[in-house]
């Protein structure tokens, strides 16, 4: 590759990468790998859940080392230092912002949300088409190339300024659950009274506790259930009545289906266990 030339370059993930990973010049460029609809490949803290979903690793020139695995499903994008150079430094900076991680040196992940999929992966595919292109238009690509950037900044922000809102929409939900676990088992209930559409609930939840809303609720129809089997003196009928079910073998059968166990015989395992013979 001549990075004089070469100012960009595009390619899926999971083809041969060695040409340009053996590139001399690798240092040089702006990464951007788009990993679709994978697990993330950085250190997650301890606890955090590994959410499988469009995740973007933004590397900036001048950092090592670099990645020089392929093998997963997304396309890498790399643009070469130099066409920035004409840019106003205002956005320069901004670029490499978005392309830090938290300290000096770093890299910069974000997971993008469904929305945000569709919307710069329309972008990408007309940079790629370009860049196929036998003649290609620098001038074209690096115009795109920057709408794309811009975006993703637009994003970044947004996205930091919702992680508060997130957080208080995720307390509020558990306050909703805590209160009406046991006769509403209805996705869109908690989300009315949320005042969001189920599927963005189901998003927030998922990336902020690894769970839909469905199996938040269902975990905690088991907690009580357990509770109630070992500690109450209903029986398992009543049991699950007051938990919302209907019928005795529906009970049966959803407590099964989550513990491995009918109910019987976990109130007599915990039993034994709590008080032995």
């Amino acid at each position: 590759m001549n990075p004089e030339k070469d100012l960009f370059f595009i390619s899926p993930l999971d083809a041969p990468l060695q040409v340009y990973f053996e590139n001399p010049e690798r240092e040089d460029y702006f990464e951007i790998a788009w990993l679709k609809d994978e697990e993330p490949i950085h250190f997650i803290k301890e606890g955090a859940p590994r959410i499988k979903g469009d995740w973007l690793y933004l590397i900036p020139a001048n950092r090592t080392p670099r990645p020089r695995k392929t093998g997963k499903k997304g396309m890498l994008v790399a643009f070469h230092k130099s066409v920035l150079d004409y840019e106003v430094k205002e956005f320069t900076l901004d670029v490499i912002r978005l392309f830090l991680g938290k300290g000096t040196g770093s890299f910069s992940t974000i997971l993008l949300e469904e929305d945000m999929v569709v919307t710069l992966e329309s972008l990408l595919w007309i940079i790629k088409d370009e860049y196929e292109q036998q003649q290609k238009n620098f001038l074209v690509l690096k115009t795109l190339l920057k709408a794309f950037l811009l975006k993703l900044m637009q994003y970044k922000t947004q996205t930091l300024t919702r992680q508060g809102l997130h957080e208080k929409r995720v307390y509020h939900f558990l306050l909703l659950l805590e209160h009406h676990f046991r006769e509403e088992k209805s996705v869109t209930f908690y989300a009315d009274k949320l005042s969001i559409t189920p599927k963005r609930l189901n998003q927030i939840l998922k990336q902020k506790t690894g769970k839909t809303i469905t199996q938040l609720l269902q975990e905690r129809l088991v907690v009580e259930a357990k509770q109630e089997l070992v500690l109450s003196a209903k029986n398992i009928q009543e049991i699950g009545y007051s938990l919302g079910f209907d019928d005795r073998s529906y009970f049966s059968r959803f407590f099964k289906k989550m513990t491995g166990q009918t109910p019987e015989q976990f109130q007599k395992q915990a039993k034994e266990r709590i008080f032995p013979v």
